[in-house]
């Protein structure tokens, strides 16, 4: 009936498009951004169920346009899938393309970090604005030199003993040898635990994260400097900050809820870098943890790089992958207490045991166990719950 509803309704946004894309850190980013927009009085539309991929992104937009396909707001924030974002790009004209890192994604879909960044190539090209850039991503740094130079490039990172507290890396396919330095863009200094300092301007500032973890933190620096490119000189980053700083976790990403009249921590993993980062960020003295392994990882041996020793002990390993999540765990040394298949069986029995002496009881699952936790608990399934 409208076959260019998408992209005329999303090029009608009187500040314009601001899209949020990359292999990791999309969603949270995206809420992120929205907060501090927010805050300094815009009205943004945005895809709040994090539904990023084209038919998501038309339904999010239906829901709000008048009988005319008129959508009020400022400003339109979009979290992008990869390779949905590449395909209906050269239709787009957003004012602000945000690019979070470059990973080799699920295996069935992007197994190539290559492939990534040609994705993400082509929707930095339609930007007319600017490209945020993760300057510590080294293939993020190669797509700016790709780029004709018509858009400004704003770039954000971690200082050197941010990257120094992180053995492991950042997850990234290949990060920079050199950090930025002050003065070259927004830097984040120091992270303990839900607690982060960012550098602004040569100011540091405090910054509260919804979730532990430098990839947390990441993500509200990206945020950060997505916002003072959309608003210039209205930037005010104490405003921003007190923004990021309220917002809840996003949809299982560090996720506390109550269950059962017990609090529950749900830690989503999508990719081996986002697995291994949680396994970083777990608290210390974790005691009883559930991991749900499901039909979306469609070969166990995509997480074998991820090292889980740090888990050191899990109560229930379940999911349709649960044989093989526990073999994993038991080659890193991690003490499996049971195999359950039955997720459902699972949770109840997860439930049921006795409340932890340390920590809270937390539950690590992939995107299909996780939907399937929240519908067997009675959990709302979007990222408004």
């Amino acid at each position: 009936m409208a076959p260019g509803f998408l992209s005329r309704t999303l090029n009608s946004f009187p500040g314009g498009l601001i899209i949020v894309t990359g292999s990791s850190g999309k969603s949270t980013t995206t809420k992120m951004l929205v907060a501090a927009l927010r805050a300094h009085g815009s009205v943004v539309f945005t895809n709040q169920s994090t539904a990023n991929i084209s038919q998501g992104l038309t339904s999010a937009l239906l829901e709000q346009a008048s009988l005319s396909g008129h959508i009020a707001g400022d400003i339109a924030v979009l979290e992008m899938d990869e390779g949905h974002g590449a395909l209906i790009s050269g239709t787009l004209t957003p004012r602000i393309v945000a690019l979070t890192n470059v990973m080799v994604d699920q295996i069935d879909r992007f197994h190539d970090s290559d492939m990534v960044a040609a994705m993400l190539v082509k929707i930095a090209a339609r930007a007319t604005g600017t490209v945020v850039i993760n300057a510590d991503d080294q293939y993020l740094t190669n797509l700016v030199a790709q780029l004709d130079g018509s858009a400004a490039v704003a770039r954000y990172g971690v200082s050197a003993e941010v990257l120094a507290a992180n053995p492991r890396g950042l997850g990234y396919s290949a990060t920079t040898v050199d950090r930025l330095e002050a003065g070259e863009g927004m830097l984040l200094t120091q992270v303990h635990g839900r607690n982060a300092t960012v550098s602004i301007s040569g100011r540091e500032l405090p910054l509260r994260l919804p979730a532990r973890g430098t990839h947390y933190a990441v993500d509200a620096l990206t945020a950060l400097c997505t916002a003072q490119a959309a608003l210039g000189d209205r930037f005010d980053a104490g405003l921003a900050i007190d923004a990021i700083s309220a917002i809840p976790p996003v949809f299982g990403r560090g996720e506390i809820v109550t269950v059962r009249g017990q609090e529950v921590e749900f830690v989503l993993v999508q990719n081996p870098a986002s697995f291994q980062l949680n396994v970083d960020s777990l608290e210390s003295g974790t005691e009883q943890i559930l991991i749900a392994i499901g039909s979306d990882v469609r070969d166990p041996s995509y997480f074998w790089p991820v090292n889980t020793s740090g888990l050191g002990r899990v109560r229930i390993a379940s999911g349709s992958k649960a044989q093989d999540i526990a073999l994993q765990l038991t080659y890193d040394d991690v003490v499996v207490d049971r195999i359950e298949p039955d997720l459902g069986r699972a949770l109840d029995d997860f439930l049921a045991l006795p409340e932890p002496s340390t920590g809270m009881k937390t539950i690590i699952f992939s995107a299909d166990s996780m939907r399937r936790t929240r519908a067997h608990l009675g959990l709302a399934t979007n990222s408004e719950a």
